[in-house]
């Protein structure tokens, strides 16, 4: 068998108490939004380049209210801007996690593809007349390939 790259067990009771976690996660943050493809791409997005931007805009309202009008909510800014320095470690922790949490996902479902894969291999090499043709042939489904149907030509 090839080399595993993880040998681990997540007991019900630690999955249970991960869940939980997220859970919390999503209690403590109850304004989270979710937004949609088309909502997401249309919005000016706040990233490192724009943060000084950002702050520096922020300072020059502060500093000079008289220019803006009076719809400008400048305290609303202010808290907009506290709230994404706020969420941005958290951003940054999440972002590691859920990597983390998908190649390991991947790692062990490839291993447990690998292994499959060798135990197909070989009940079809040494499991003839053992009793597992029938069961070598639903794994071997896996593998069958759908042919096309052949569509006829309208004339």
């Amino acid at each position: 068998m090839p080399e595993s790259k993880v040998s681990a067990r997540l007991s019900p009771a630690d999955r249970e108490a991960v869940m939980q976690a997220i859970t919390t996660i999503k209690e403590k943050l109850p304004f989270l939004v979710d937004l949609s493809t088309e909502e997401r791409k249309s919005l000016p997005k706040l990233g490192d380049k724009s943060r000084a931007f950002v702050s520096k805009a922020l300072e020059i309202a502060a500093q000079n209210p008289d220019f803006l009008p009076r719809s400008f909510d400048l305290d609303e800014m202010r808290r907009d801007i506290e709230l994404f320095e706020a969420l941005y470690p958290i951003l940054l922790s999440l972002t590691q996690l859920q990597e983390l949490v998908d190649d390991t996902s991947v790692a062990v479902g490839s291993e447990a593809y690998a292994a499959g894969l060798l135990v197909y291999n070989y009940a079809k090499a040494s499991g003839k007349g053992a009793g597992l043709e029938t069961m070598v042939d639903d794994l071997g489904r896996r593998f069958a390939r759908k042919t096309k149907k052949v569509q006829p030509q309208a004339l």
